[in-house]
């Protein structure tokens, strides 16, 4: 009786494109959810098809998931910077940015020429 039921329309105004593209989100994946398992959280909590410890359980499983990906995504990223830092370092030393420390004492912002401090 579900795939009865009728689709809500709603028009919604978005003043930051941040959060209109979250809620574009969020309705893909209420499509996903409802296509895989044929109903939507509404009605599986109404019809009683998971408890509260069910959701308790799916909240700690997906938080489980975001660490590991959040884990995965850092490791990603050191890579690349090792990978960068490899780079560089096999570089000439013509083609190398000079490191900070290498810096002149009298260096200038890029604003001190307009406006001196």
């Amino acid at each position: 009786m579900e795939h009865l039921l009728k689709m809500k329309s709603k028009t919604i105004k978005f003043r930051d494109p941040v959060v209109e593209n979250v809620v574009d989100k969020f309705v893909l994946r209420s499509d996903v959810g409802y296509a895989k398992y044929g109903r939507t959280l509404h009605s599986e909590r109404t019809g009683k098809h998971k408890d509260l410890a069910g959701y308790l359980n799916d909240i700690q499983e997906e938080l489980m998931d975001a660490i590991l990906y959040i884990q995965a995504a850092r490791e990603e990223l050191t890579d690349d910077k090792e990978n960068i830092l490899s780079v560089n370092s096999s570089l000439p030393e013509s083609f190398r940015p000079p490191h900070p420390s290498h810096a002149s004492t009298a260096q200038q912002d890029w604003d001190d020429a307009i406006s001196p401090v």
